[in-house]
């Protein structure tokens, strides 16, 4: 059992390790190319960013290699209300 839990912690700080490298470079310029609204935004804005890059970086890392404008939700109430983008 033991093992087990160091095989476990040890997955966590490489997941963490690599999360804190990739948070650093999405800061500084990841960013500004998956959020157009974030461009120009201020080092605060970028610290806060921070902790959930580190936690979701797989993720940030899609959306940053894909580009773009986010995805706009399509649902009921939008298409509803006449807010349906294409």
């Amino acid at each position: 059992m033991d093992a087990l839990a160091i095989v476990v912690a040890r997955v966590v700080e490489i997941y963490l390790a690599l999360g804190i490298v990739f948070a650093i470079a999405f800061a500084l310029r990841g960013v500004d190319a998956v959020d157009p609204a974030a461009r120009g935004s201020s080092y605060g804005f970028r610290i806060l960013v921070v902790p959930g890059a580190v936690a979701l970086w797989p993720l940030m890392l899609a959306r940053w290699r894909a580009g773009g404008p986010p995805p706009t939700e399509q649902n009921a109430h939008r298409d509803a209300a006449g807010d349906a983008r294409p």
